[in-house]
């Protein structure tokens, strides 16, 4: 990947609150005046202290809440009874912990220019004539098709406007995590004011531009290769290689509804985490898995088997 300017971010002046920092996963939380013992939503830690926000960047826009903490809730509840192959007091356990916050997000657009090699496939019939054998033992001449392919080399150009890619500016949440719970409808986007979050803890960005940057171009490639290869021609492609140059890019820092929910299910494991979409109620979690459970079931399994291949043999 090539790319030849630096992502342009912009933001506005500083809105009254205060910033706290997370001692266990960095998250830079916004809080009202005056706080200073808000547990972190993200890994729960007491550790938070009292940091000043000189430097920080106000978003350009919002996406509003539109799960309620109830919701969130009934969702979270429903995904636990779901799971299977889990311990069995996770599929009795019920949400200890419920937190929405505002996480901070880029979201990124700019074009790209593509330059390609490929080896394309056309298909072709071929019809031969061969000799054989039939049940009365006579030697018989018969036809058959086959499908061969043709390959040829190809190489050229292709440009796209990417946009709507979203990569977390968060510590306390990945971009794997973010990915997840995804899509969120761009549609509601508003211009962020301060009043929007009065009674919600926010976030301030904890990565770097730079670090949001590379992510958002990652993504970007990713998508870039995906688009190109459904623009192929042919049956078939092969040893596709490309190179990609972005130009024009433009990072817009929002915030994103997220409701983070604990699950508290053995005093002596840590609480499960599930991420779930404020907008949209998508949720992800690694619920805890039970070996013996799917031990149990694997040596099933094999024992179907060898059971259908002995009715067989028999």
């Amino acid at each position: 990947m090539v790319r030849s300017a630096e992502l342009q971010v912009q933001g506005q002046e500083q809105p009254s609150f205060d910033g706290l920092s997370c001692e266990g996963c960095g998250a830079q939380l916004n809080v009202a005046q005056g706080e200073r013992t808000v547990k972190c939503p993200y890994c729960a830690s007491p550790n938070i202290v009292a940091k000043p926000r000189a430097a920080a960047v106000d978003p350009e826009f919002v996406v509003g809440f539109v799960i309620t903490e109830a919701e969130a809730r009934k969702r979270a509840r429903a995904w636990i009874r779901s799971t299977w192959l889990v311990k069995s007091a996770f599929a009795k356990a019920d949400v200890s912990e419920v937190r929405g916050v505002y996480l901070p997000a880029y979201l990124y657009s700019g074009s790209a220019q593509v330059h390609y090699t490929a080896q394309i496939g056309e298909n072709y019939t071929v019809t031969e004539t061969y000799t054989t054998t039939d049940s009365q033992g006579r030697t018989v001449t018969r036809t058959r098709t086959r499908v061969e392919t043709e390959w040829r080399s190809l190489s050229g150009s292709w440009a796209a406007y990417l946009d709507d890619v979203l990569v977390t500016a968060s510590r306390g949440l990945d971009n794997a995590e973010l990915e997840a719970i995804e899509p969120y409808d761009l549609r509601a986007l508003r211009r962020y004011s301060p009043k929007i979050l009065s009674g919600w803890l926010a976030e301030d960005p904890s990565r770097t531009v730079a670090e949001c940057a590379a992510m958002a171009r990652e993504e970007a490639v990713e998508q870039v290769g995906n688009r190109v290869s459904k623009h192929m021609p042919g049956d078939s492609h092969r040893s596709l290689r490309y190179k990609t140059q972005f130009e024009h890019e433009h990072g817009a820092l929002m915030l994103l509804p997220v409701w983070v929910l604990a699950v508290k299910y053995d005093p002596e494991e840590p609480a499960v985490r599930m991420v779930l979409n404020g907008q949209t109620g998508a949720l992800v979690g690694k619920p805890p898995r039970s070996w013996v459970k799917i031990g149990l079931l694997c040596l099933a399994v094999v024992a179907v088997i060898v059971g259908a291949v002995w009715m067989v043999n028999t």
